[in-house]
């Protein structure tokens, strides 16, 4: 496994910067957004991304995978960032999300990105890397484990994989939903998420929230367990999303690190 930082909640910083704060955070790699709203634009990826690259191999950092929204072969630029990703030795690509639209649609949008995936498979194929599916709490057609297993279906994993979310999955299946969603999915794995969250009673209404590792829903010592047995070798995304000021997140994100390799040497 490969402890990468998320560069989401860093993007305020220069990419030097961020580079600098991961290497001395502690983590082995970073997870780049290649996006709209990210470090780097999707038009900008065939220039971009290996001056990026160098800039974190600069501090001893690789860059595993990149977080895309991509949905579709036909978006803007889609074949460029899978191209730039596979010229720079970024492994893995995460997909964007496809919204639910409600009840009645499940089975025709399960259909609809299905078709989508074929294509986007091939440009995996192409290109020899690994597109994921993120596992997202909410109206999303990825929220449920199971859901995410029918969308995968007949898919190579390693061409089409699941990116799976503990902290998520504990919110939609609190109980053992995320046991289940684990057991079915543990053959197409090929990205974890980390962040933890917990329900907030507030204003008369009940509410997630980002947590702290190890304060929220998620068992991250069973959740690794498992891992282990499935033979799990692939990044493991930080996700810092605290709702917090930068110098914050950075010193519970220290604290996250350690408790996470606190965790992996007790396997």
């Amino acid at each position: 496994m490969q402890l990468v930082l998320f560069s989401k909640m860093f993007q305020a910083l220069s990419l030097k910067e961020f580079a600098e704060i991961a290497a001395e955070t502690g983590f082995e790699g970073v997870d780049l957004t290649v996006r709209s709203n990210g470090y780097i634009k999707p038009y900008e990826a065939e220039e971009k991304l290996p001056w990026a690259v160098g800039v974190f191999e600069s501090e001893g950092l690789k860059v595993p995978m990149i977080t895309t929204e991509i949905t579709s072969v036909n978006q803007p630029y889609a074949e460029d960032v899978f191209k730039a990703a596979s010229e720079n030795g970024v492994k893995y690509l995460k997909l964007g999300y496809w919204q639910y639209r409600g009840f009645g649609f499940l089975r025709r949008q399960v259909a609809e990105i299905r078709v989508e995936l074929r294509k986007i498979q091939e440009l995996s194929r192409k290109y020899r890397v690994t597109s994921a599916v993120h596992i997202h709490s909410g109206m999303f057609m990825s929220a449920e484990p199971t859901v995410v297993w029918l969308i995968l279906k007949g898919f190579n994993p390693d061409l089409v994989g699941a990116y799976v979310d503990p902290g998520h999955m504990a919110v939609e299946g609190g109980l053992a939903g995320w046991l289940m969603g684990m057991d079915i999915l543990s053959r197409k794995i090929r990205i974890v998420s980390v962040k933890d969250y917990g329900w907030f009673r507030e204003e008369g209404e009940w509410r997630v929230r980002t947590v702290p590792l190890g304060e929220g829903l998620v068992p991250w010592r069973k959740v690794f367990e498992i891992l282990g047995k499935t033979g799990f070798n692939g990044p493991v995304s930080v996700h810092s999303e605290y709702d917090s000021p930068l110098a914050e997140i950075l010193k519970q994100t220290r604290k996250d690190v350690e408790y996470l390799k606190n965790i992996l040497s007790l396997l």
